[in-house]
């Protein structure tokens, strides 16, 4: 191995995403397949798709199973993970894997790019394989929708990789927030530090196109990557760490958090679609605002009145950009990087960053004199591969599904990505209609609700 592709590999141990492969029309099959069942006391069957990054590290939460086969566009990002799993059958593109390998597994992990989820996806649902997929689900609504429905139709196990609704304190705010513990809630407000905060590849570009045109690394299959995204030449500032930025690959700090974040009040509120959403942004320059995410942004959605919980107004904010740190906290505290405060008439709930960790109710005085209600959700054991295994123990019993499902997972990424959407639209106040899919005030915006593909990734 020449001394640049050590160096390639040395940066992508520390930096690897996951990556994506195949590309062929995902089409419906109106045939209902019926999943396979395995023996509670056997072991599952699991191929991976994108085994980089985030992939691997859900490899690693399965590694309880069989991990038969493995995918990845990219031999640099897959290769500690193929080292790892040395007995799993090895493909650059999910079509031949499946193709070849389909009769030996039972369930497909997802963790490609946002872009390419959708197609692996649903790939593996029509082929009648249990799924898990990261987060957020796809990368456009429709593309949520339909991954929903066939979800249903096919009675696959799902799960979507926002790791926290397998936690503990999210089923605490949950039940205590229905309780009563701090009133009626009519404000919600989240934030990120994302995309000038966290980890290296959220640091997203906020930049044009690049017109330089390096050569594609060895090892990489560019033409995979691309997926349904429209054909560029091959760019570093693409792949491996920093596609979240650019709107053809990634969802911004709102797609990359929101499930994480915004999860818990979606949860506890049920708060389902929005009536309206409306987004400002520090984004300027049209030329850098048609490629990639703003350095910063505001989301205000607005949310109808649920039963007897009232409307609530949900502020998203990132870039570093917060709420102002609310009266009840004690001198000097501070709002973390990342999270959440639930306002209520009489009090207020905060949390960080992934499933309503760090979870504090305020005023405490309240929280002594609460009458805490039973634990009637269901616990899992609170480890780091509590999520993963949730989806396994779904696939081997069939009775109750994994905790964040596509019925749960498909709505909670469907109000992410509508955040994201009106991003392109500033300062537009858009009015959704959730039921039909579309904007009722803004044609241009009904264009990317279901965005072209590149031939032969056409979703249906």
């Amino acid at each position: 191995m020449n001394k640049e592709n050590l160096t390639r590999r040395a940066f992508l141990t520390v930096a690897g995403a996951g990556t994506v492969f195949t590309s062929h029309a995902v089409r419906a099959n109106t045939a209902q397949v019926v999943p396979g069942r395995v023996s509670p006391n056997e072991r599952l069957n699991i191929a991976a798709i994108g085994i980089g990054g985030m992939g691997r590290a859900n490899i690693d939460a399965c590694a309880t199973e069989n991990i038969v086969a493995l995918c990845d566009v990219d031999d640099m990002v897959a290769a500690r993970t193929y080292a790892a799993y040395p007995d799993a059958k090895r493909f650059r593109d999910f079509r031949e894997m499946f193709d070849k390998a389909g009769d030996t597994f039972d369930a497909v992990i997802v963790a490609t790019p946002d872009h390419t989820h959708a197609a692996a996806a649903m790939t593996a649902m029509r082929a009648g394989k249990h799924l898990y997929c990261q987060k957020p689900l796809a990368h456009s609504l429709y593309e949520v929708r339909r991954l929903t429905e066939v979800a249903r139709e096919t009675g696959v196990q799902t799960q979507m990789g926002n790791q926290g609704h397998s936690s503990e304190p999210i089923r605490r705010l949950r039940e205590w927030i229905q309780a009563g513990i701090i009133g009626k809630v009519r404000e919600v407000h989240a934030w990120s530090d994302r995309p000038v905060g966290g980890d290296p590849w959220s640091d997203f570009p906020i930049m044009k196109r690049p017109e330089d045109t390096p050569p594609v690394p060895d090892g990489l299959d560019w033409e995979l990557w691309l997926g349904p995204a429209a054909h560029r030449p091959y760019h570093p500032i693409y792949h491996p760490t920093t596609w979240r930025g650019f709107w053809d690959f990634g969802t911004g700090p709102l797609g990359d958090m929101g499930c994480h974040i915004l999860d818990p009040a979606f949860w506890a509120l049920d708060l389902g679609q929005p009536a309206s959403v409306q987004a400002t942004t520090t984004h300027y320059d049209p030329e850098v605002g048609g490629e990639t995410f703003p350095r910063a942004s505001i989301v205000r959605y607005q949310f109808p009145a649920r039963g007897d919980m009232p409307p609530v107004s949900l502020t998203w904010y990132d870039g570093r950009l917060k709420p102002p740190v609310p009266e009840l906290f004690e001198a000097g505290r501070q709002l973390d990087n990342n999270g959440a405060i639930l306002v209520g008439d009489e009090g207020i709930a905060v949390h960080g960053s992934h499933g309503a960790g760090g979870l504090v109710f305020l005023p405490k005085e309240r929280v002594r004199a609460f009458d805490r209600p039973p634990k009637v959700l269901r616990r899992m054991p609170q480890r780091d591969n509590a999520h993963e295994q949730d989806w396994i123990r779904a696939c081997k019993e069939g009775a109750e599904s994994a905790s964040a499902n596509f019925d749960y997972g498909g709505p909670l990424t469907e109000m992410v990505l509508l955040g994201v959407l009106a991003m392109r639209f500033k300062d537009c106040k858009l009015e959704w209609d959730a039921k039909n899919l579309r904007f009722t005030n803004h044609d241009e915006a009904n264009r990317l609700v279901n965005p072209p593909s590149r031939k032969g990734w056409e979703l249906e």
